[in-house]
């Protein structure tokens, strides 16, 4: 399974270096990397040969597909240009891991997202193609309930999630909300929101609403604290048990920490990764596939539309 990425060099919060180690850790080798110049091309390709990676760069979509011949592609470029590159690539016939937010339109007008999003798998279910988002947390729950008990859904009363993005502004929404969303979604299944409030200001967001499923509602807190230096913070939890995420900086192991209990974690980006490749050679839907990003996305675009700076 051979695959290329899209924005492995990026800066800031770009993460695509990192889910290229995991493609190929795990069986999946990255063969090449396309960049905006070629010296963004060629630093991406020059960063990942720390990681075992020898990656010819590209600057043109059409030529690396048509030299590479990739299995599949990670998309990890800014988020408003997935929807080019995921319609380019499922007519190409190849399988994607797209980083989140899915496909993003800066309209609140008319939203046409739910459009793009069934053309792009509309498409992809004609050529047999999986298609993953980047959503790594919901990988972390087990880990989680191994700490703090089993979740059940009809049992949730309460959800906190702290994030701490690097960007400012509405952009930290965008970076960091599909992370909450996403283990809504996995525990308590498809929701609506109802009662949403927002109180937000340029480098802190706190994100109230109920989030309405088949079971009933469950009050959600999503708190968004803008962090530019490592570690930064994250914790979650339900029903006022909240584990808090230890990063050990020098060796970048992972660890969960709830009251005097110290877990250490498997990187949930490794097993997003995973759960991706096996996805595509087993032929099933991924964890975060078709229903989930839908469903994120319009939950996503929702609570970004209501959302003004103070």
């Amino acid at each position: 399974m051979k695959t290329a990425i899209i924005g492995a060099g990026r800066n800031n919060s770009g993460i695509g270096q990192y889910i290229g180690k995991y493609f190929q850790k795990n069986g999946a080798p990255v063969i090449s990397v396309l960049g905006t110049t070629e010296k963004t091309a060629c630093r991406a390709s020059s960063i990942l040969t720390q990681y075992g990676i020898d990656a010819a760069y590209y600057t043109d979509f059409n030529s690396m597909i048509k030299r590479e011949r990739p299995d599949a592609v990670v998309i990890a470029c800014p988020a408003l240009t997935h929807y080019e590159y995921l319609t380019n690539c499922v007519k190409e016939g190849v399988h994607v891991f797209c980083e989140k937010p899915f496909v993003w339109q800066n309209k609140s007008d008319i939203d046409i997202t739910p459009l793009l999003l069934e053309n792009i798998f509309e498409t992809a279910e004609s050529n047999n193609l999986k298609i993953a988002m980047n959503s790594q947390w919901p990988f972390s729950l087990p880990y989680y309930e191994q700490l703090c008990g089993p979740v059940h859904s009809q049992k949730v009363d309460t959800f906190f999630i702290r994030l701490s993005p690097v960007v400012s502004g509405k952009e930290m929404i965008l970076e960091s909300v599909p992370h909450a969303l996403s283990i809504l979604y996995t525990v308590l299944g498809n929701g609506q929101i109802g009662n949403l409030s927002i109180q937000a200001y340029k480098e802190k967001i706190i994100t109230t609403f109920h989030y309405i499923f088949t079971a009933g509602y469950c009050e959600v807190m999503i708190e968004l604290v803008r962090t530019i230096l490592p570690p930064r913070s994250f914790s979650y939890g339900f029903n006022g048990k909240i584990i808090h995420r230890v990063l050990d900086l020098d060796t970048y192991d992972i660890s969960f920490k709830y009251s005097d209990e110290i877990l250490r974690i498997r990187d949930p980006l490794e097993l997003s990764v995973q759960d991706f490749i096996s996805a595509v050679r087993e032929k099933r839907e991924p964890l975060i596939g078709k229903a989930h990003i839908m469903s994120n996305m319009a939950l996503l675009k929702k609570i970004y539309n209501w959302c003004e700076i103070s």
